[in-house]
């Protein structure tokens, strides 16, 4: 058995120091979007591997007989590419993702389906903003120059942002209630925009935005191929153990 954990997240580290403790042969693939990647107790490949058919390659040259999609859940490329390479070599495929944020008593949330209609969703006029889609899709927001803008960012950014009112803070979760809570009392902040990622590590923003009785702007994922999906490393060892090798 050798396994490629398409990884990048806290499941996808638990799941790596899982299957080492198990003596599971592994590699650990990273999309190289971090200057600082968590370091992992496999053998770690870094950058894209050229779409499907590049992944379908590599799956065959490495001898891989097993996949874990535990990417972020708005990761939707390479989860895509997984399962077209996966149905081209025959190798089995499982999505280790985190269930979704769901709304509960005293959450002001609104739903959209994408990042640019969260960028619609703001308001004509200014506001303060706590923007925490990372910086893939700022672009979206140049539309609605006149909000200041709070990032949270994992590394610095490397040129010019699109926001011209922005203020970025550069830290790596797991976030906590109190932390977010300063954070955005400090900052003014007065409405929140945030992806679905589901999980504990990042979920401090969204109890910290009831308890301040702030609205929520929640970006649904991304919709995916269907494959078999696990919430916990216990389920996708199990997977492992009781699904046949690829062909």
């Amino acid at each position: 058995m050798r396994v490629l954990i398409l990884g990048g997240t806290t499941e996808a580290h638990a799941l790596a120091r899982a299957l080492a403790g198990a003596g599971i042969q592994g590699l650990y693939s990273y999309a190289g979007r971090t200057a600082r990647p968590v370091a992992q107790p496999l053998p770690t490949r870094t950058g894209g591997f050229g779409g499907a058919e590049g992944l379908a390659q590599a799956l065959r040259r490495d001898a891989i007989t097993h996949v874990i999609d535990a990417t972020h859940p708005f990761a939707a490329t390479i989860s895509a590419n997984a399962v077209a390479a996966c149905r081209r070599t025959g190798t089995p495929l499982l999505a280790l993702e985190r269930p979704e944020w769901r709304p509960g008593p005293g959450d002001r949330w609104q739903a959209v389906p994408d990042i640019e209609a969260a960028a619609r969703a703001l308001p004509q006029g200014p506001t303060r903003v706590f923007l925490a889609i990372g910086r893939q899709h700022l672009g979206a927001f140049a539309a609605r120059p006149v909000h200041d803008y709070l990032l949270r960012l994992v590394d610095p950014p490397e040129g010019p942002l699109p926001l011209p009112r922005a203020r970025v803070v550069v830290d790596r979760g797991p976030f906590t209630l109190d932390g977010d809570l300063a954070l955005m009392r400090q900052a003014g902040i007065r409405i929140v925009v945030a992806k679905n990622a589901g999980g504990s590590g990042a979920r401090a923003k969204i109890d910290a935005a009831r308890l301040l009785g702030l609205p929520v702007v929640m970006v649904a994922r991304p919709r995916l191929a269907d494959r078999a999906t696990v919430a916990s490393v216990e389920q996708a060892l199990d997977w492992l153990h009781h699904t046949p090798l690829g062909v």
